[in-house]
């Protein structure tokens, strides 16, 4: 089995897809309980069109379409930003076992940052959560696209 790291690096390969774009460099992978990538994605919602592309939704669906299934039981999300609360509730529904992030939201995200919805009573699944991850790398992609909007 690959480490975290590994998967990742691969989450950040799809932020820095995003930043090419010209999107909020977010990048995320699902993986299944084997260790092989079955579902990658980007933040996309000005290119798609879309408010709900955001990188996890876009991974949740590409791996949810591979498995013609949309509950992922086993699977683990990376992503290289903490999740928001629509992101959150998708991984909750999509039954993923676990979420490995990088870089804290502190304005929007929903697993430390500003609630930790992963956490509440009343959810009938729970999701093993780990933040932190190469969040200097995660980090430095964010910074270097708001310092090019702003400059």
């Amino acid at each position: 089995m690959r480490s975290d790291d590994f998967y990742m690096h691969r989450a950040l390969d799809q932020a820095r897809q995003a930043l090419a774009a010209g999107e909020v460099p977010v990048g995320a992978v699902v993986v299944d309980a084997e260790g092989e990538i079955i579902g990658a994605g980007f933040n996309a919602p000005c290119g798609c069109h879309d408010p709900s592309a955001h990188a996890e939704i876009q991974a949740l669906r590409a791996a949810a379409a591979r498995l013609a299934n949309y509950r992922l039981d086993g699977c683990t999300l990376y992503v290289t930003l903490e999740p928001c609360l629509m992101c959150t509730g998708a991984i909750i529904h999509a039954r993923l076992a676990r979420v490995v992030y990088g870089a804290a939201e502190p304005k929007t995200g929903m697993v430390e940052s500003r609630a930790n919805l992963f956490a509440q009573p009343w959810h009938n699944h729970r999701v093993e959560v780990e933040g932190g991850r190469l969040a200097g790398q995660a980090r430095r992609l964010l910074q270097a696209f708001f310092a090019e909007r702003r400059g």
